[in-house]
Order: C-alpha cells, then sequence, then structure tokens
C-alpha cells in the first residue's frame, strides 16, 4: 500500500512539473491586480453586480461564518438578502500571487471599516483571504474560488 501512495504521488508531482507549463507573466499578475482592485472598488460602492462580474459563473465563494455560495445566481441572492450598507473603508493587501498556466492565486489580508447594523459607530476588523483565479479563453482572469476569515471575532460596539 506504502509503494501505490508513493507511486501516486511521484505521478502526481511529475504531471505537476510538465514542460510547457508557463508561470505567470508580468501581463497576468497585472490582471490579477486589477481584478482585485476591481473587487475593492465594487465593495467600497456597494456594487454588487459589478463584485460578481469579477467571478466564473461556477465559482465557489467560502465566506467566513457562512454556508459555501456557488455559482453567480447564489452570489446575486446573497447580495440581495444584505441589507448592510457599504463598508466606510475596505482593503485588500496581497502578500503573493502565483500560478503557472491558467491557474493561479493570491494570498492576503483585508481591512473592513463599516458601521454595524445596529449602530452608527464605526469598527474596524481585519484578517486574511485567499482566492484562485483561472485565465478565460478571452485572456481575461475571473476568480473561480474566494475564502477569507478574520483575524479575530467580529467587534461590536459598546452598548449605552
Amino acid at each position: 500500500m506504502r509503494r501505490l501512495v508513493l507511486a501516486v504521488l511521484s505521478l502526481a508531482f511529475l504531471a505537476a512539473c510538465q514542460p510547457g507549463v508557463a508561470p505567470l507573466t508580468d501581463e497576468d499578475i497585472a490582471a490579477l491586480n486589477a481584478l482585485r482592485a476591481a473587487g475593492v472598488e465594487a465593495t467600497l460602492a456597494g456594487d454588487c453586480d459589478a463584485g460578481i462580474a469579477l467571478y466564473a459563473d461556477n465559482a465557489v465563494v467560502l465566506p467566513q461564518d457562512e454556508p459555501t455560495v456557488e455559482g453567480r445566481a447564489a452570489m446575486r441572492d446573497g447580495c440581495a438578502a444584505d441589507e448592510e450598507p457599504p463598508p466606510q473603508e475596505f482593503t485588500l493587501t496581497s502578500l503573493e500571487i502565483d500560478g503557472y498556466g491558467d491557474l493561479a492565486f493570491d494570498r492576503g489580508t483585508w481591512s473592513w471599516t463599516g458601521a454595524a447594523a445596529d449602530s452608527a459607530e464605526a469598527i474596524t476588523f481585519t484578517g486574511k483571504y485567499v482566492s484562485i483565479a483561472r485565465k478565460q479563453a478571452d485572456g481575461s482572469w475571473l476568480w473561480t474560488v474566494d475564502i477569507w476569515n478574520s483575524d479575530a471575532p467580529f467587534p461590536q460596539p459598546e452598548q449605552p
């Protein structure tokens, strides 16, 4: 059994190292940076449609403390149910972008500042994310998997 597992792992490693699968180009990295920036812009504007347009039709989103969201239609349903105002401030800071061929990932941190639903007091919280993108047939990039979580529990505003 150990030999079988070793053989499968060896084949998987060799397949991942196939010649002809090129690393990301400078243009790819610039496109991924622009994709992330467009997401920040859509979030700050509270523009769900613009945000959803950055994802592939079959994208999977894994939000913190919520069920998995699969596909653009489910993302739209989530936006329609969201009554929160857009954040006052929102940043995504990429720490690493890498990939090969038509698959890439972006790993980084985020910061969100806004009013809680039941308070006018602004609160800030931070966290980290990993997003996976796939290059489309037209050369553009779209997010296919997105996961994020906070560094600490959601801060609660002081009660009067």
